[in-house]
């Protein structure tokens, strides 16, 4: 059952534009809502309560947003955590993995999953607009199976599809670039904005490179491409974010500044911190980031690396809402960036050396 006053609030938000109000403003509105999200997830979850027991929390005691109790996303892949009845459990969702190691898995019903959707819809459509464009697919429509069951890869994929129209999967499934159909789309959508999407490595590897291979140089100088997940791959290639975007603005004269990475998880699907044209991932009123000391796990200041927090409005089915990531960052400052969105604007810089291995793009090995 959806909790009344989360409802009642999280309509509120839609109301307001993701990255318009300043940080003072949004976290205000932001900490309402998380008590109240905190409140019903230690009324609904046996094994949140347990936890938040066990460290002595209290309610009374929550003041401000750092305050908030969170949980590492790795107790996801070893706890089955909800705060629904099975029976209303309408879609699982795994997250990314290399083959053999363990994944996260996340409990839907149907009230998270649509608000999901119309935060994905508000956060990227302030990039792309608000007009379905006809899309390009960096992948191959093999990776679509089980709507049930969704892996990281292919939600990723069906909940970047909405923005899409007249879709073409460009990779077949041997993940080799369908030159005549790519070929044809070019054709027929010419003089027409694009968007792209897939995750990182695979662009860098199947399309990228291929393209490169087989001497085939589409135009894609209107395109948008949003990707993201496998960086690390990319690391030990040695292929920064610059080299990402500057070699395939040479091979389909794609605007470096219409390349937008995103950072976000499978244990908070919807609430993606997006690329501005600068370099910076943004949070939006729909999320919060916290870096925390890796030590003591106290709060850090601006320009000091730490350990990532994420903190979402979204998570009503399972108790996800405030979680300590395997991930290490900096918050870059507040309301100050040159692309004029306001909140926090901070950069990944990693996993933690203790983290687990994990790969961004399901268990994709090629």
């Amino acid at each position: 059952m959806i909790n009344n006053s989360y409802n009642i609030l999280f309509e509120k938000f839609l109301e307001i534009e993701p990255y318009i109000l300043d940080q003072k403003t949004r976290e205000n509105l932001f900490f309402e809502i998380m008590k109240v999200l905190t409140e019903h997830h230690l009324n609904n979850s046996k094994q949140y309560q347990n936890i938040l027991n066990a460290s002595s929390f209290r309610m009374d005691k929550l003041i401000k947003i750092s305050d908030l109790p969170f949980l590492p996303v790795r107790l996801f892949k070893e706890e089955n955590l909800l705060s629904i009845k099975d029976e209303n459990i309408i879609k699982t969702m795994t997250s990314s993995g290399t083959s053999g190691q363990q994944v996260s898995k996340i409990y839907l019903d149907k009230t998270t999953a649509r608000n999901q959707t119309k935060v994905l819809n508000k956060i990227v459509s302030s990039f792309i607009g608000k007009t379905r464009l006809p899309m390009l697919i960096l992948d191959s429509s093999s990776v679509i199976k089980d709507r049930s069951m969704f892996s990281a890869r292919g939600a990723g994929i069906l909940g970047f599809s909405i923005f899409g129209k007249e879709k073409l999967y460009v990779f077949d499934e041997n993940m080799k670039i369908r030159v005549d159909e790519l070929n044809n789309f070019m054709q027929i959508h010419r003089d027409k904005n694009i968007f792209m999407f897939g995750f990182t490595f695979m662009i860098w590897k199947h399309f990228y490179k291929e393209l490169k291979i087989v001497d085939y140089k589409p135009n894609l100088s209107k395109a948008i491409l949003i990707h993201g997940g496998g960086w690390k791959k990319l690391v030990t290639e040695s292929v920064s974010t610059d080299i990402f975007k500057s070699e395939l603005n040479k091979v389909c004269k794609i605007k470096k500044s219409n390349i937008h990475d995103y950072y976000g998880m499978v244990e908070q699907t919807g609430s993606l911190y997006m690329e501005c044209e600068y370099g910076y991932l943004h949070t939006s009123i729909f999320s919060d980031i916290i870096i925390r000391n890796s030590k003591d796990f106290s709060v850090c200041s601006e320009g000091q690396n730490g350990i990532i927090q994420v903190l979402s409005i979204l998570p009503h089915s399972y108790p996800g809402h405030s979680l300590l990531t395997e991930d290490e960052g900096i918050l870059i400052g507040q309301d100050g960036c040159k692309c004029g969105r306001r909140g926090k604007y901070f950069k990944v810089l990693g996993r933690i050396k203790s983290a687990e291995l994990r790969g961004c793009s399901n268990t994709y090995e090629g």
